[in-house]
């Protein structure tokens, strides 16, 4: 007696259905990698929904918002402008994403005009009361450079205080420094960043508790003054006391600030307590070849890539800054700092 294949099995056979994902299945995996900060990842995710759904501007919109979070604000903005050419006002709130952008790249005239175009076309829009606060912000600035010009009317003089003081503590030398920062800041009292590096200086040169005491002055004073809170936070690691240190971290972790130097103090206390790759993003974004080019750069970028588990990468900058400052090779190598 022969047997009969068996009808079950042909039966489920004939009954498979091929599942053929969509741009919404691929789109959905990329929000969660984004929201886990996995942002590779919801870069390839995204990028195969925009693929598979090319007339779905929801997902270019959402992949520029990746980009911008990594510091990639060029190309967050050449989405953008494609989502605005197709669509034009059905997707307003570009302009709002595309302002914010321009102001991360120092391109404060163009973040203005996007910023204002959409205000005016934006009808109580999901980012108004933000594209209001960038809209007084970069009015700010606009004033505090104004002011600038007029207050520091012997600009050589300044410059000539800012290099020399410069060389002294890119070089740690801080008992050279202190004098001529204590100086800068009797002449031009409008430069503040001056009294934040007399503060370091004079941590560094053994002065701890005064320079822990001004800082505390100061940051009453301003309790948003970055600068303090990136000098507390040093301090305060360095002095091993790191609860008082992360109440100062934190506020910083939330912090985007415009100004580079202010990007790059951000980017190496995140390095020093440890948030590597927050560290690492930070100075990703870093665009002003006078503060990339700066001793601190290297050494804490560096450290940031080793510990994120990109060795080559924490070599090259650590090899690129002994060649500038011949006396970081003394600390050995990234690998030296925990």
């Amino acid at each position: 007696m022969t047997r009969s294949p068996n009808p079950t099995i042909t039966d489920k056979q004939s009954n498979v259905i091929p599942f053929l994902p969509t741009g919404s299945f691929y789109f959905t995996y990329g929000i969660q990698a984004f929201k886990k900060r996995r942002f590779d990842t919801a870069v390839k995710w995204l990028k195969k929904a925009i693929e598979l759904s090319p007339d779905e501007p929801l997902y270019p919109c959402q992949l520029s918002v990746v980009y911008t979070e990594v510091g990639s604000y060029h190309a967050a903005n050449q989405l953008l402008s494609e989502v605005v050419i197709t669509y034009g006002e059905e997707y307003v709130d570009c302009y709002y994403l595309m302002a914010n952008n321009y102001a991360h790249l120092g391109l404060l005239n163009d973040a203005k005009k996007y910023a204002e175009k959409y205000m005016d076309q934006a009808k109580d829009g999901d980012f108004e009361e933000a594209a209001s606060q960038l809209l007084q912000m970069l009015d700010s600035l606009e004033e505090e450079e104004a002011d600038e010009d007029y207050a520091f009317e012997d600009e050589d003089e300044l410059l000539i205080y800012q290099e020399t003081a410069f060389y002294h503590l890119e070089n740690e030398e801080w008992e050279e420094a202190i004098p001529v920062l204590h100086e800068m800041m009797k002449l031009f009292p409008e430069f503040t960043l001056a009294k934040h590096q007399y503060a370091y200086a004079l941590f560094q040169s053994g002065s701890e508790e005064e320079a822990i005491e001004l800082e505390n002055q100061w940051i009453t004073a301003d309790t948003k003054d970055i600068h303090s809170h990136v000098n507390l936070a040093a301090f305060y690691l360095l002095s091993k006391q790191e609860e008082k240190a992360f109440a100062h971290i934190e506020p910083l972790r939330n912090v985007f600030p415009l100004h580079e130097q202010q990007k790059l103090a951000i980017a190496e206390v995140l390095t020093r307590a440890g948030y590597y790759q927050e560290a690492v993003e930070r100075f990703s974004g870093l665009k002003n070849k006078l503060v990339i080019g700066r001793r601190g750069y290297y050494k804490w970028f560096s450290i940031a890539s080793y510990q994120t588990g990109k060795p080559s990468q924490a070599l090259q900058l650590w090899e690129k800054g002994c060649k500038q400052f011949p006396h970081l090779s003394e600390e050995g190598g990234p690998w030296n700092h925990q």
